[in-house]
């Protein structure tokens, strides 16, 4: 295995906010609020969405990533005006909760950091009003609309490798050489992002384990992340029990793959990957926060 040797300073800046991620690894927790989530962990309910929030963050989250609508292809995509009634609220009512809460440790970023899962330029004009820190889009950015919105609130913007559009399968995809594709992708669309008025130190790189990618390319993707982070962005790693884990270890049921997860984190970290989206938030933070004392 080859082992990422880190820069002497990587940044991340999402609003007046610069963080260096270049040592220690940021968690991002996974909060659904809908009910289809291929995980099961999901609900339509403002209350347990909040208080699941305030648990990921006693569990070290640096980040929450609030989505209203669920990823998963088989999955009709809902009305924009049902996305923002679903996360729109949480984002109004968290910082007013967050006072209450306390970080897990002294390096962990709090208050923590709020990320709008959309892909949908209406849904992000929805909640300019109310801000976010980053932009998590799925969509492959086809053209500059998201990046242009962040940059008016000054937003990070997480940019996602895929091919086609978003809740649409994409099951016979194939690459030549997936590295090589996405190395000029990610040069591709870093350059629109950058146009569009995002900073670089605003991007965030997302490889897009299991969207339009078979099993091959998604363990060939975790092999070689030093190739994505030899580009020189923050790489997200959202591995958190994907269907790549469920291949590989026989296991159908999502909430059985979160030792196959914890396994991809720490050869992720170990490869040059910057942030971990997670459903297991608890278990992420002892993982990482132990391997950074070891290397």
């Amino acid at each position: 295995m080859r082992v990422f040797s880190p820069p002497a300073a990587l940044h991340l800046r999402l609003g007046d906010t610069v963080i260096d991620v270049t040592h220690r690894a940021l968690v991002m927790g996974i909060l659904n609020i809908n009910d289809d989530s291929f995980s099961g962990d999901g609900r339509l309910d403002l209350d347990w969405a909040l208080k699941r929030a305030l648990e990921m963050v006693a569990q070290g989250a640096d980040i929450i990533d609030v989505g209203g609508e669920s990823a998963r292809t088989n999955r009709d995509p809902v009305d924009e005006s049902v996305e923002i009634a679903r996360t729109k609220p949480f984002f109004e009512r968290f910082q007013q909760l967050i006072s209450s809460a306390s970080p897990r440790d002294e390096a962990q970023l709090f208050p923590p950091l709020l990320s709008l899962n959309t892909w949908r330029p209406g849904v992000v004009r929805g909640l300019l009003d109310v801000g976010f820190d980053l932009l998590n889009d799925m969509s492959a950015l086809p053209d500059d609309t998201n990046a242009r919105l962040c940059a008016k609130i000054g937003a990070a913007l997480l940019i996602m490798h895929s091919k086609g559009e978003p809740k649409v399968p994409h099951r016979h995809v194939t690459y030549p050489d997936i590295m090589s594709e996405m190395v000029a992708f990610f040069e591709e669309k870093t350059e629109l992002a950058r146009r569009a008025g995002v900073s670089r130190e605003s991007i965030v790189l997302d490889p897009g384990i299991d969207f339009a990618k078979q099993v091959e390319d998604n363990l060939t993707i975790l092999r070689n992340l030093p190739q994505l982070a030899g580009i020189g962005y923050p790489i997200l790693v959202p591995v958190s029990r994907k269907g790549v884990i469920g291949r590989v270890l026989g296991l159908p049921s999502p909430s059985d793959r979160d030792a196959g997860t914890i396994a991809c984190i720490v050869s992720g970290w170990l490869r040059g990957a910057s942030i971990f989206r997670v459903h297991n938030v608890d278990a992420a933070w002892m993982a990482l926060r132990t391997m950074e004392v070891m290397r």
